[in-house]
């Protein structure tokens, strides 16, 4: 039994949700996302309702079924309110910044790492030890994160790497002499 599949989402006022045949439209403040669903599972919007229903019991519609319902909701709260990640740059010399479109990061490389900001996500840089990533999808906010903290992970010893605020690293003790 699913209990997240079961739970209704409600739609807020200025979300407007399109559903054609597998593919879900979701408008709202922050942009537009579409997704395609599976088809197994039916979606009934109803009164600004959502509900999500599995035809049988199989372990196939099962899994699904609280994935769907928790996209879909993702796909709401994005569109409405949106979805952000902070890192931190914890290190000597290690620092970001912002040059035109591109995020700039010296991390202890022998080169500068830069990323292009992608489209539907911007990336902020309110000091030079912390960057923001904002967007409308949770799965492009998380990847680009991602990919940032991979350039340089917080390494167990001193600590030092990108990391995400409040995450916690576990430290280990260096080598003791004789």
């Amino acid at each position: 039994m699913s209990r997240i599949g079961n739970k209704p989402i409600t739609i807020p006022e200025g979300v407007e949700v399109n559903l054609n045949g597998t593919e879900i439209t979701v408008k709202g403040k922050n942009g537009e996302l579409t997704r395609t669903l599976s088809p197994v599972i039916k979606v009934n919007i109803e009164d600004n309702v959502m509900t999500f229903t599995r035809p049988d019991e199989s372990k196939a519609s099962r899994t699904i079924h609280g994935t769907t319902r928790a996209v879909v909701n993702n796909m709401v709260e994005g569109v409405t309110e949106g979805f952000q990640k902070t890192l931190e740059l914890i290190g000597v010399g290690y620092r970001a910044q912002k040059q035109g479109n591109k995020l700039v990061l010296n991390v202890g490389l022998s080169h500068q790492v830069e990323f292009d900001e992608i489209e539907g996500l911007t990336v902020e840089v309110p000091s030079n030890t912390s960057v923001i990533v904002k967007g409308a999808s949770k799965e492009k906010v998380g990847a680009l994160a991602a990919n940032i903290r991979g350039v340089r992970p917080p390494e167990p010893y001193k600590g030092k790497g990108i990391r995400y605020q409040g995450e916690h690293i576990r430290r280990k003790e260096g080598k003791t002499g004789k």
